[in-house]
């Protein structure tokens, strides 16, 4: 069995189907930026250009979740947990309208679960 590096919990999980069936496919990106520091944001899919310095870190209910490259090098040995606290952030991410955002919370790996962790998806181009 192998270990997902992102996950949701059911509050984002509700969020996620809502901002489906108003934006339709989605896609998440985490940065280490200074606006909102490292808060996820959400985007249609395609929305948020990524590349060489991203990675995919997995799938969360149908969108891929991407993080900066160097931002992952110090996440890389915990489980992101994807969640929805109310307040508005100051991003562009698709919930701010809605009175809510997405955080992060983490757990450290255990050595069994580094050892089976799912491997990061490949970006295309």
């Amino acid at each position: 069995m192998s270990v997902p590096r992102i996950i949701a919990l059911p509050p984002a999980k509700e969020l996620i189907v809502r901002l489906k069936l108003l934006h339709g496919p989605l896609m998440f990106h985490q940065s280490g930026g200074c606006c909102d520091g490292s808060q996820p944001m959400c985007f249609q899919e395609g929305e948020f250009r990524v590349g060489a310095s991203d990675v995919c870190l997995g799938v969360v209910e149908g969108c891929k979740f991407y993080m900066a490259a160097d931002q992952y090098e110090y996440w890389k040995h915990t489980q992101l947990i994807l969640n929805v606290t109310p307040g508005r952030g100051s991003s562009f991410s698709l919930e701010i309208p809605l009175g809510v955002r997405f955080f992060i919370e983490s757990k450290l790996f255990t050595d069994e679960e580094l050892a089976v962790l799912d491997p990061l998806i490949d970006i295309p181009g």
